[in-house]
């Protein structure tokens, strides 16, 4: 049995409004680009300011998709503020947004828990790895908790504010996030569902691997492209009915492992423990009797 998953033509995101982060470089910047050439309207947010608005000035001067907007806006994901800036630009220009997806991301800072700390080194607060506690996921909870909100807007402008309107939620993470059941909080909302994806890309050839990608070379082990990432990333937004995947990519592949999991589990689990586990995921919700119980909130 396998899950790969078989990205479908992008011809459904034209026309759509995308809001993205960490689209300056690497994957993020190759997604603006592909977006861009399908049509997409494209807002993107980045702390890189340079390169975010040369490669603002490149789309918008091209002579492909001359329809399409797209836009550079300046977003460190760990300002509240930034990332409703980001939102508000598309809502602004083009009356909605379609798909969101948390892109920027820091890779580790250091050792946080290295075994040569002393008693004395520990003392020094780690700021450094802490940023990437900040990013990696304050950053995306700001993010999906604005865009929970402005993907379910009706078109300020009249256009495709129907109940079937395809939304989606995309949170790009990595082979170490791979989690059961991601973003129940989101697939139920009124008056669209919102989609939710994860995308945990293997070994893609950006700066981040600077470090160990010769020597993952030369053991023949497969490796992604940017644009291999960025071609699923747009496969799911456009896909339309994938939700709650996590998507394993490797070589340029992709495989929905919640997807795999969930067909498995009856086999590993246990039918009688597969049915008490849907059962209290359906009792337990969004999680509304958490936020309703005051006496468990410090």
């Amino acid at each position: 049995m396998t899950t790969q998953f078989h990205a479908p033509t992008n011809d459904a995101l034209k026309g759509k409004v995308v809001v993205l982060t960490g689209g300056a470089l690497g994957v993020g910047a190759t997604l603006v680009r592909l977006l861009h050439s399908i049509g997409a309207h494209v807002f993107f947010g980045d702390v890189l300011d340079e390169p975010g608005q040369a490669l603002e000035r490149e789309l918008s001067s091209s002579s492909s998709s001359s329809d399409a907007t797209v836009k550079f806006v300046h977003c460190d994901v760990t300002s509240y503020q930034d990332n409703l800036a980001l939102f508000d630009a598309a809502l602004e220009a083009c009356g909605r947004v379609d798909h969101a997806i948390a892109n920027a991301g820091l890779g580790e800072q250091g050792n946080f828990f290295d075994p040569a700390l002393t008693l004395d080194s520990v003392k020094e607060s780690p700021d450094k790895s802490m940023k990437v506690v900040d990013v990696n996921l304050k950053g995306e909870l700001y993010f999906a908790r604005i865009a929970s909100v402005y993907l379910r807007q009706p078109d300020l402008n009249g256009k495709s504010s129907t109940a079937a309107a395809d939304k989606s939620l995309t949170l790009v993470s990595s082979v170490a996030g791979f989690r059961e059941d991601p973003g129940l909080t989101l697939i139920h909302s009124q008056p669209h569902a919102i989609r939710t994806n994860a995308i945990c890309p293997w070994m893609t050839r950006t700066r981040l691997v600077a470090g160990i990608e010769d020597t993952w070379h030369a053991a023949g082990l497969p490796s992604n492209t940017p644009e291999d990432v960025a071609k699923v990333i747009a496969g799911v937004l456009a896909d339309g009915k994938v939700n709650g995947g996590a998507m394993y990519i490797e070589g340029g592949r992709a495989w929905n492992v919640e997807e795999g999991l969930l067909k498995t589990r009856p086999e590993w689990l246990g039918e009688k423990r597969e049915a008490d586990l849907d059962k209290g995921t359906e009792l337990m919700g969004g999680g509304e009797h958490w936020t309703a119980n005051k006496s468990s909130q410090v």
